[in-house]
């Protein structure tokens, strides 16, 4: 029995001391070593590491992206016109020593910085464009340009920052109804450009379709009397023709055509001697 307590004790302090000599470092982790409080390394890859026990100590921190979903927050344009801004940031750490050393590590903290950050740079965007620029710009735009601007001073905090976007621009009460009455004229103004850009596009469509309506009719009523007189002349052709044929008969077809037309109506009256040459042909048996 005394023989089992003395080979077991050695055995369990040797557990001890393994369990206080290693850590795990996990994918979502980043981890910093210390040395009596000073520190000696902070590049550790995801898995199972080792440190001397009371004399290493090991913190941990989560290496998740993070959210800051600021407070909606007033900035000026630069029309000096109030605008309340909606946004949020996406972020995680970067350099974990500079994170440690900058805010102790603290989420909190590190919000906190961050934020402020955040704001200085967007209070600089917005003063540099009107409420038209800032309606009308693409927003991912923006939050390009804010990421760019704020980067170099959270990398002083150790932090990285993933995203920068822009949920809301809104206006404040007091603003909205002369903003709404600006744009509301500025659109009555381009509608009424497009209505006399309309109106003179289609006076200048009519007077060329009534231009194309005189030269048609022009060219056609020429090409009528060119055709009438062709026909004229080629009915006088065949006149001549047949009164060379037969004088006599062509003498008969021209009274029997101008009877015709003294007297398609039962009622037209002519008065002339019954012997005149007119009625020639009515006399002869």
């Amino acid at each position: 029995m005394l023989a089992q307590t003395k080979y077991t004790l050695p055995l369990g302090a040797l557990l001890i001391a393994t369990y206080f000599s290693v850590f795990t470092v996990q994918e979502s982790e980043k981890a910093i070593k210390f040395k009596l409080g000073e520190i000696i390394r902070s590049d550790f890859e995801p898995g199972l590491h080792f440190q001397v026990p009371f004399i290493n100590n090991v913190k941990t921190f989560n290496n998740k992206i993070l959210t800051l979903d600021s407070k909606p927050e007033r900035f000026l344009t630069s029309e000096k016109k109030n605008v309340i801004v909606d946004s949020y940031v996406k972020w995680q750490i970067g350099e974990v020593n500079r994170y440690y050393t900058s805010v102790g590590g603290d989420k909190f903290q590190a919000n906190l910085r961050l934020e402020q950050i955040i704001k200085d740079s967007m209070r600089s965007e917005f003063s540099k464009r009107t409420i038209k620029e800032l309606i009308t710009e693409d927003r991912m735009e923006m939050g390009d340009a804010l990421i760019k601007n704020t980067s170099r001073l959270a990398d002083e905090l150790g932090i990285k920052i993933v995203d920068i976007r822009i949920k809301r621009i809104d206006l404040p009460k007091e603003v909205s109804s002369s903003v709404f009455r600006r744009m509301d004229a500025e659109r009555e103004r381009v509608a009424r450009e497009f209505r006399s850009q309309g109106a003179e596009a289609a006076e200048r469509i009519r007077a060329d379709a009534d231009k194309q309506h005189s030269v048609i009719l022009s060219e056609a009523y020429r090409e009528s009397e060119t055709l009438r007189g062709e026909g004229d002349a080629k009915a006088a052709e065949i006149y001549a023709a047949g009164y060379d044929k037969d004088p006599e008969f062509f003498a008969l077809y021209r009274s029997l055509s101008s009877y015709k037309k003294a007297f398609k109506d039962k009622n037209d009256v002519i008065v002339l001697n019954p012997n005149s040459e007119y009625f020639r042909y009515f006399g002869r048996q």
